[in-house]
């Protein structure tokens, strides 16, 4: 179970037992379901003369590790939007967003990330609040990344470009 202890309907303890395939939280008292919503967060890839734009983390998970540019959706936010929201935060550079490189997620995490090519359009680069900094970096020579799942972003991304 996540942190929840009480039903949101009744206020009654949860109890967790098979429902539906597999184990979650009930009511002990109402019998209520809860189902948990996977969160969704959206990145960027934003290529500048061959180098990849990435951040340092400058909050967790991975804390001074790297990362390409995203964050998490607000409820009723178009995931393209937030995804190019997430780069003006985090680096200063507007951009267009492009095609969907893809949908990435493991099994027992509750993040669901969209990850889309992007183009520069405005802006200039200048780590934000959440980064520590900001740089382009060769495809051949990044630095340790925050999530296992950012180089196989990287490498949809390069199949995408023609560059397999």
């Amino acid at each position: 179970m996540d942190n929840d202890r009480f039903c949101p309907a009744c206020a009654a303890p949860l109890v967790e037992r098979e429902e539906a395939g597999r184990m979650r939280p009930v009511c002990s008292k109402c019998g209520k379901i809860v189902f948990y919503d996977p969160k969704v967060a959206a990145t960027c890839v934003v290529e500048r003369e061959g180098r990849v734009l990435l951040v340092r983390r400058g909050n967790q998970p991975g804390y001074g590790l790297w990362s390409m540019p995203g964050g998490y959706v607000d409820r009723g936010e178009v995931v393209e939007e937030a995804a190019a929201r997430e780069v003006v935060e985090e680096t200063g550079l507007v951009v267009e967003v492009g095609r969907l490189v893809g949908l990435f997620s493991e099994s027992g995490h509750p993040v669901v990330v969209a990850a889309f090519s992007a183009t520069e359009t405005g802006g200039a680069l200048e780590a934000g609040p959440e980064a520590l900094e900001v740089g382009f970096f060769d495809l051949d020579g990044l630095p340790e990344m925050a999530f296992p799942r950012d180089p196989l972003i990287l490498r949809r991304w390069r199949e995408m470009q023609g560059g397999g």
